[in-house]
């Protein structure tokens, strides 16, 4: 009886032993975000993506010039959120640096997940994983010209968690654009954390983010939710706001902040909102703006706002109309375009207090620009991929 006792305590701690390493070798690393690129420069660039577990991550890059990534040992940038410590957590942001400008490089993430991080004992890792494993290729990334005769850019907005939609829109854009614009309300709210990877930057990197710049725009339901201030987690925008300016060469692009659309003191606001003691900050950083030596500098300056300038309207259109509108009458723009009332809209000079253009793009449409030194050429495309509208903006003309 004693040694069938101990032939059955030695067979079930075999069992259990081998059960938790099942467990351990079941678990595997893998993107739950796929790579989006954000703040890409004429010498860097950042990757933002998720993993389904714990992990820690870097970045390495290859020059485009025909060697195998294993030709040798190529250079790797980490994670500095951690301040000198690689962060472990399941959302990575890596900026690459030193690079040169106008040419095209390859990257690939590595990441090993952890499965136990015991203080200062241990970690235990997993098996590696890699972008080059999921793609069976490194991924390509070109950083900015010093100058450009042309771009090609596309805009969408007031998805509202239509995944379906924006991958329809999206589903031949790999390599097409020079950078994609989300110009708000891409989700609802976000009640969660994950509400924002799952309703759109997942698709966004899958299709076509890996490989071309993303800049998002603030609506104002990225206000709206638990997670509402997780949102900036996600983002890598130049100057560390949510309102900022990117150039191409002499195309000069300004992303506005245009805030929520009712007061703060509005009773479905729950008394949480400061937005306009914030939309006050930003005008005084919209005026710099127009005094920097890149935007004075600037052959073609358009300007990106979710809510449009309306004196008439809601809070926030009349916020944007007092608070932006005069600074950029003064300053001289080409364009503002626009979301937020699920239209097609144009507004022409004269017709509301700005001195420029404004056109909003309808809800859940792909929009497409053309823009060269003397014209910005816009299609408006409908719920099939065709185009129903196009218009064609002079340029220039504020010189």
């Amino acid at each position: 009886m004693k040694r069938f006792l101990l032939l059955l305590f030695l067979l079930t701690g075999w069992a259990v032993s081998a059960q938790e390493n099942q467990n351990i070798e079941i678990q595997h690393v893998r993107y739950k975000c796929y790579p989006y690129l954000q703040h890409v420069t004429e010498t860097s660039f950042t990757v933002i993506w998720t993993t389904n577990m714990d992990a820690v991550s870097w970045v390495e890059i290859a020059p485009d010039d025909g060697t195998h990534f294993y030709n040798e040992v190529r250079p790797k940038y980490y994670d500095l959120r951690g301040l000198g410590r690689r962060p472990i957590g399941r959302l990575h942001k890596v900026r690459v640096t030193g690079l040169e400008p106008g040419t095209t490089y390859r990257y690939r993430i590595m990441m090993q997940g952890v499965l136990n991080a015991d203080n200062r004992k241990s970690i235990v890792y997993t098996e590696g994983y890699g972008m080059d494993i999921l793609h069976h290729k490194p991924t390509k990334v070109t950083t900015l010209k010093k100058d450009y005769d042309h771009l090609k850019f596309a805009v969408v907005n007031d998805m509202h968690e239509h995944d379906s939609v924006l991958r329809a829109d999206f589903k031949d854009a790999r390599g097409k654009y020079d950078f994609v614009l989300f110009n708000g309300d891409m989700t609802s709210s976000i009640d969660k954390e994950e509400d924002v990877v799952t309703n759109y930057l997942s698709s966004a990197g899958e299709l076509f983010a890996a490989e071309t710049p993303l800049y998002i725009v603030r609506g104002n339901h990225e206000f709206r939710g638990n997670d509402a201030l997780k949102w900036y987690d996600y983002m890598d925008n130049p100057g560390g706001k949510t309102f900022y300016t990117f150039k191409y060469g002499k195309f000069f692009f300004i992303v506005l902040d245009s805030g929520e659309d009712k007061p703060d003191s509005d009773i479905r606001n729950l008394g949480i909102m400061a937005v306009e003691p914030y939309v006050r900050e930003e005008a005084e950083w919209l005026k710099e703006v127009v005094r920097s030596e890149d935007f004075l500098n600037a052959e073609t300056r358009i300007v990106f706002s979710h809510i449009p300038p309306e004196p008439n309207g809601w809070h926030g259109n009349r916020m944007v109309s007092e608070l932006f509108v005069p600074i950029l009458n003064e300053a001289g723009i080409d364009l503002m375009l626009c979301a937020h009332i699920h239209k097609h809209r144009v507004d022409p000079i004269g017709t509301t207090d700005a001195r420029f253009p404004v056109v909003c793009n309808r809800n859940q449409t792909l929009l497409e620009c053309d823009l060269d030194a003397k014209r910005l050429k816009m299609d408006f495309y409908d719920e099939n991929q065709k185009i129903w509208k196009a218009l064609t903006y002079k340029v220039g003309s504020f010189k």
